[in-house]
C-alpha cells in the first residue's frame, strides 16, 4: 500500500518549502494530497507564486495520512497558527502514531499544539524568541514522529528525510541521485 502525505498550503506559504516536499515525495511514489486552508484551491505564496491545491482543508480532513507536512513562510504567523483545525489535526496525528513534518516558522504551530515538549527540533532563526531550544546548527532534526527543518535552503534535505522515513533510505538515495543530489546522512 502506498504511503500518503498531506501538504497544507496557507496564504503566504514559502513556495520552496511546499514544492520540494511535494515533488520529492511524489518522485518516491508517495501519494501526496495538497490542501488549501481556505475554500479556494488556488493559494498564493509569499513570492506571489500561485499553487492550485488538490482539495480544500475540510475535504483533506476526511482522510488519514502517514505524514502531514507544514510549510513555513509569513503565512504561518497570519493563518496557520491560528487555525484550530490544523492544531487538532496534528495533535491527533501524533496521538495515533503518525508523522508530522514542519519547516521554517511552521514548528511554531507544533509549539502551539503542545507537541514540542521534550522533543528536539529546529526552525528558522526568526522564531528563536518563541523557540529558544531550537537546534540552530542542524538543518533537519527528527525526534520520534516529528521532523523539523530551518527554511527554504534546507527544503530538499527536509523532503528527502521525510521520504526516507516513509519509505526507506534506498528510495531517498535513488530520488536524490535522480536530481543530482546526495541524500542527507
Amino acid at each position: 500500500m502506498s504511503k500518503t502525505a498531506l501538504v497544507i498550503l496557507h496564504e503566504g506559504f514559502e513556495e520552496m518549502e511546499a514544492i520540494a516536499p511535494i515533488d520529492i515525495l511524489r518522485r518516491g511514489e508517495v501519494s501526496v494530497t495538497v490542501a488549501s486552508l481556505t475554500k479556494e484551491t488556488l493559494v498564493v505564496g509569499r513570492n506571489q507564486i500561485k499553487v492550485d491545491a488538490d482539495v480544500d482543508f475540510d475535504q483533506a480532513m476526511l482522510h488519514e495520512y502517514d505524514v502531514i507536512v507544514l510549510p513555513g513562510g509569513p503565512g504561518v504567523y497570519k493563518t496557520l497558527r491560528s487555525d484550530m483545525r490544523v492544531r487538532k489535526l496534528i495533535q491527533r496525528q501524533i496521538e495515533v502514531g503518525r508523522r508530522v513534518a514542519a519547516i521554517c516558522a511552521a514548528p511554531l504551530t507544533l509549539l502551539d499544539a503542545g507537541l514540542l515538549e521534550n522533543v528536539q527540533y529546529t526552525s528558522h532563526f526568526s522564531s528563536t524568541e518563541e523557540l529558544p531550544e531550537r537546534e540552530a546548527g542542524k538543518s533537519v532534526v527528527s525526534d520520534g514522529l516529528i521532523t523539523t527543518s530551518q527554511g527554504a535552503g534546507t527544503a530538499t534535505a527536509f523532503a528527502l528525510t521525510v521520504l526516507s522515513q516513509l519509505t526507506d533510505e534506498q528510495t531517498a538515495q535513488e530520488v536524490a541521485s535522480s536530481i543530482c543530489l546526495s541524500a542527507p546522512q
